[in-house]
């Protein structure tokens, strides 16, 4: 089954932001950013800048015509700074010129004068000063306060999960132009076309119908353009507008990775409590946010934190609570996972402290406390067709655990330098977006004369083959060649209010509305085809293979002929339809309800070799078994679970954002920041749990983008046991990415 977005990429024929063909008279803009994290704006001087030869205009805060506030949950975030600056690379100001090289050396004279003031850079020091975003969450379940005397073990730490650059290949960048009737096109490099559409309605002061924003594709966004696209956009917005020309704004690599926000930073405590068989009885966690200077998504990822706080496991008792916290760097966004992996280090890392202090296997404790049907979450819902066992049991089995761990216990008895340690990773991870009302989607569904099919939807193709699946959806309802199905690039004119391509639901969501839409018009086309053939039994026509069949038998009427006859015969062959996912609720004043449709689940085993002698390490293999549902596209979801296991690999080992005493990034370039490559990338052998049909899901399907991420953190606890081996006093940190510089620094360490 041939993908035929990934063979226009392999061309070279994909179209980005950048390829897009604009009106005459294109100008390039470019930003002048804060170079302090904190600060009061004594003056903006852009008197030089404006006499730059080929500059046109240079556009501040006092020449935004709506409100100056791109704020989204919150609206605490100015398009560009007034007053006071907040971060590095807050924008103060836009430069529109005749080249991007005369607008750079333009923004390099614009002289700013800020009078410093005290820059808070850390989580816990935020939260000590009350710098805070929102007022704090907890979610109880269970009476913790009751459960430790009732412990045989009651074990305390903290942990560090470190910030994670998108890389996305294309960076952020937008390009708008004016239309006639006043209003602005705006070609965007976003996740959310509405979300862009809205907040630049706001800074122009224009109706919402005048802003069209259009998305043919994006190379790439990982949750990094689901809020963040909308900075670039409407500032190119605001210079589109007020010039009256067409304005493109693409940002640099380095500056990109400057000045966007990243995943979130967090610093955490816990305490956990365990019977001498493992059971855990009762466990506390308190999160520290790093959210960066202001909301952005912050507190709908705080949120998932602590929906996810407990992974896989059934805990009788919980209290977790969540802070978000202001600090002075850019304001932190989406990133796969969107809180959960921050939540499920937390408790793999007190649970692998548990079992050092007990001095058994932490897979012990892990399969010891795994979800059963219908146990409760800390949050109220209920796990249903719950597959953690399953996937858990049929992992030992077909990887051969036993074996593994003999293999590990041989190679490490054996060598006295090298040493190799696994660690099982279960997980969870619930799908559906928290807030109810994002849970919706439409679609447009076209047949033309020709029998040919033209779909609209709200899904932004971004690499992770959503496209390819819409058409099947579509191909096999109408049962037709897919070559005769094109997908629309998503357009606000087209499909409104939509929600944003994340949260692992584009396909779940648009496909439902996808598939309403087609079924609609395949009734009509039914209806037509039995008054062709003078039947009267409705339920007997089909169509097969693009012909008609009555009561499983061919009949002479093909696909495109039933088409031509229905359009003469004035049949609508056009359908708009509408979805929202039933059944899910969440009451934030008691902190209960049901906010996932479903859960996805699934294990990894995770094994990696240490040079303890330099520090370095070799991730060898990630051998998964993992509930896809009724996966109707093995090849899209695989390569999803591949990408996202060396994903989350990647942040827990690699991945290190770094910042200096001022608040610059130092880590902007592909020389400072490390990612993985095909050097890096483990052996991955993926099984798709059988029997795993989901009834919530397109085509009994389940999502895919975001769940495979946790496996990841498996590989720092199989570093960690390596480690152990070679030195087994080795106290244990929890502080990631576990670099090889940390794993030599710990190896060695005297206390």
């Amino acid at each position: 089954m041939k993908n035929y977005d990934i063979l226009q990429h392999v061309k070279g024929e994909s179209l980005f932001v950048d390829d897009t063909l604009v009106p005459e008279g294109l100008l390039y803009a470019t930003v002048c950013y804060s170079q302090i994290a904190h600060g009061k704006i004594i003056s903006i001087s852009i008197d030089k800048a404006e006499k730059v030869k080929g500059v046109k205009s240079i556009f501040t805060s006092k020449d935004i015509p709506g409100e100056n506030q791109i704020g989204g949950i919150i609206q605490d975030e100015e398009l560009l700074a007034k007053n006071i600056v907040k971060f590095v690379g807050q924008p103060i100001a836009i430069v529109v010129a005749d080249s991007q090289l005369i607008a750079k050396e333009a923004a390099r004279l614009i002289d700013v004068k800020v009078e410093k003031l005290p820059e808070i850079f850390d989580a816990r020091e935020a939260a000590n000063k009350n710098q805070l975003i929102t007022s704090s969450r907890t979610f109880v379940f269970g009476n913790t306060e009751d459960c430790w005397a009732k412990c045989d073990y009651v074990i305390e730490g903290q942990t560090e999960s470190g910030a994670q650059e998108h890389l996305y290949l294309e960076t952020q960048s937008a390009i708008v132009y004016p239309v006639e009737g006043g209003g602005i096109k705006i070609i965007s490099s976003t996740q959310s076309p509405t979300t862009v559409q809205k907040i630049t309605a706001r800074v122009l002061n224009l109706p919402m119908h005048k802003v069209e924003v259009d998305v043919l594709r994006i190379g790439g966004g990982f949750g990094g353009k689901e809020d963040q696209a909308t900075t670039w956009a409407a500032m190119t917005g605001l210079a589109a507008f007020k010039l009256k020309k067409p304005v493109k704004l693409i940002l640099p690599r380095q500056e990109d990775m400057r000045v966007t926000g990243k995943r979130h930073p967090y610093s955490s405590d816990f305490k956990i409590g365990l019977m001498k068989d493992g059971k855990i009885i009762g466990y506390e966690v308190t999160f520290y946010q790093n959210a960066g200077a202001s909301a952005d998504l912050s507190p709908a990822i705080l949120e998932r934190t602590l929906f996810h706080c407990t992974n896989s496991y059934y805990i009788p008792n919980v209290k977790a609570t969540a802070i978000s916290c202001k600090t002075n760097l850019p304001p932190n966004t989406a990133f796969r996972g969107f809180g959960g992996p921050q939540g499920i280090f937390v408790i793999e890392s007190a649970i692998f402290k548990a079992a050092e202090v007990m001095g058994i296997d932490s897979a012990e404790i892990q399969k010891r406390n795994l979800l059963n049907e219908n146990d409760e979450f800390p949050y109220g819902q209920k796990a249903e067709n719950c597959n953690t066992k399953k996937t858990w049991e049929k992992a030992e089995r077909l990887y051969l655990i036993d074996k593994i761990r003999l293999d590990v216990q041989y190679f490490n008895d054996t060598n006295d330098i090298y040493k190799k340690g696994i660690a099982v990773m279960p997980i969870c991870f619930g799908i559906s977006f928290t807030n109810t009302s994002m849970n919706q989607a439409s679609a447009l569904v076209h047949i033309y004369n020709d029998g040919s099919v033209s779909l609209s939807t709200a899904a932004i193709e971004m690499g992770q083959g959503v496209n390819e699946k819409l058409r099947q959806i579509a191909a096999e309802i109408f049962s037709i060649d897919k070559r005769k199905i094109k997908t629309e690039s998503t357009n606000t004119t087209r499909i409104a209010n939509t929600s944003p391509t994340a949260a692992s639901s584009a396909a779940d969501l648009n496909g439902k509305a996808t598939e309403q839409a087609c079924n609609n018009i395949l009734l009509r086309l039914k209806q037509t085809a039995a008054e062709i053939l003078k039947k009267n039994n409705l339920d007997a026509i089909e169509i097969k293979n693009e012909m008609v069949y009555n009561d499983s038998i061919i009949t002479d009427l093909s696909w495109t002929e039933l088409i031509k006859t229905a359009n003469l015969k004035r049949v609508n062959l056009s359908s708009h339809s509408f979805y929202a996912t039933p059944n899910i609720h969440f009451d934030r004043t008691k902190e209960k309800g049901k906010p996932f449709a479903y859960h996805v689940y699934g294990t990894a085993i995770v094994e990696a070799t240490v040079d303890c002698l330099r520090g370095i390490y070799k991730l060898n293999s990630v051998k998964v078994v993992h509930d896809f549902g009724k996966s109707f596209n093995q090849i899209i979801d695989r390569g999803q679970a591949e990408g996202a296991i060396v994903q989350g690999l990647g942040w827990m080992t690699i991945e290190e954002i770094m910042h200096n005493e001022l608040g610059q990034v130092l880590t902007d370039t592909f020389s400072t920041y490390k990612v993985p490559d095909i050097h890096f990338t483990p052996d991955i052998e993926i099984d798709f749990l059988e029997d795993a049909e989901n009834p919530f899901g397109i085509f009994k399907s389940k999502a895919i983008g975001e769940p495979p991420f946790m496996y990841g953190i498996g590989g720092y606890f199989a570093i960690m046991n390596a480690m152990k081996a070679f030195n087994p006093k080795l106290k244990c940190i929890f502080n990631s990415p576990l670099t090889p510089e940390k794993v030599l620094m710990n190896l060695y360490r005297k206390s």
